[in-house]
Order: structure tokens, then C-alpha cells, then sequence
């Protein structure tokens, strides 16, 4: 599960939030490799006639746009969440793709969890409410994983107050 509790700070408790990667970098490489080879493979056949640079421009560029396309899939999932629960104040913020980051800041006395079992953008869709606005939290994790941190957040937010 990508969620992590990290050793308590004299902030409070620290929990870390982000995407599942089903492809890892090492993954990414082999993949990029082995379709490469695969698409070349075809090309023995035509080694030295003008047939191979009619072909060979299209399969570059078919490898380069599957490149292309898992690349951006890394840069749009570059999301860490990162939750501070402390006895006076919860923080969540959130690091986004592209350098993006928001803060949302709370009294943790005030703070619900809130689980919109339908609704939302995903199924069992959690929120933190507490102060003038609501934060999602969690949204990219599966419906299990968020019925999980709910769980987990309520004891905390309970043992807090």
C-alpha cells in the first residue's frame, strides 16, 4: 500500500501518501528495450533495400511516442501527500506534478474525516473537513487503501483529542 507512517516528530505524527507505480523506472526500460528489438526484428528481412528507410522512420517514431507518452505518465504522477497531525494543528500538504504544491492547515479538535461512498470522483472518496475548506485526501489510492486510512485517520484524530 503506498501509504507510510513515519516515526513521530515533535510535529506529530507524519503520514506519506502517493500513486501506486505498476511500472517501475527499471520496468520502463526493459519495456522500452524489448519492444524495440521486437519492431526490429522484422527489419532483418529488408537489411539493404530502400524498403528499410521507407519503415524505419515510422517505427522510430512509434518507439519515441511510446516513450514520450510513458515519460509524461511519470511527470503527471509525481504526487506526494504529506499529512502532519499534531495536537495543535493538522497540516496536509500536497506536492504535485509539475512543482505544484497546496496547503491546507486545521485544528486538529475540528478536523472530520468524511467518506462519500458514492458521489465522488472515486468510490469511497475521502475527505479532511475542518476550517473554512474541505481537502481530498487519498484519491488516487484504491477504494480498499482509502477505506483503510479512514480507519486509521479517525484512531489518530481520536487519540489526538
Amino acid at each position: 500500500m503506498p501509504v507510510e507512517w513515519l516515526p513521530p516528530t515533535p510535529e506529530g505524527d507524519r503520514l506519506h501518501l502517493w500513486p501506486y507505480r505498476s511500472l517501475p523506472r527499471r520496468g520502463f526500460v526493459w519495456f522500452i528495450g524489448g519492444t524495440a528489438a521486437l519492431t526490429a526484428l522484422p527489419l532483418l528481412a529488408v537489411i539493404g533495400t530502400a524498403v528499410l528507410w521507407g519503415v524505419l522512420p515510422f517505427l522510430v517514431l512509434a518507439i519515441a511516442a511510446l516513450w514520450w507518452g510513458l515519460e509524461r505518465s511519470y511527470r503527471d504522477a509525481e504526487i506526494l501527500e504529506d499529512l502532519v497531525l499534531g495536537a495543535a494543528q493538522v497540516t496536509l500538504i500536497r506536492h504535485g506534478p509539475r512543482k505544484r504544491r497546496q496547503e491546507w492547515q486545521a485544528n486538529p479538535h475540528w478536523v472530520r474525516v468524511i467518506r462519500h461512498a458514492t458521489g465522488g470522483p472515486v468510490p469511497h472518496y475521502l475527505t479532511l473537513q475542518g476550517g473554512p475548506r474541505e481537502v481530498e485526501i487519498g484519491a488516487f489510492l484504491t477504494p480498499e487503501e482509502r477505506l483503510a486510512l479512514e480507519h486509521e485517520l479517525r484512531q489518530r484524530l481520536r487519540a489526538l483529542r
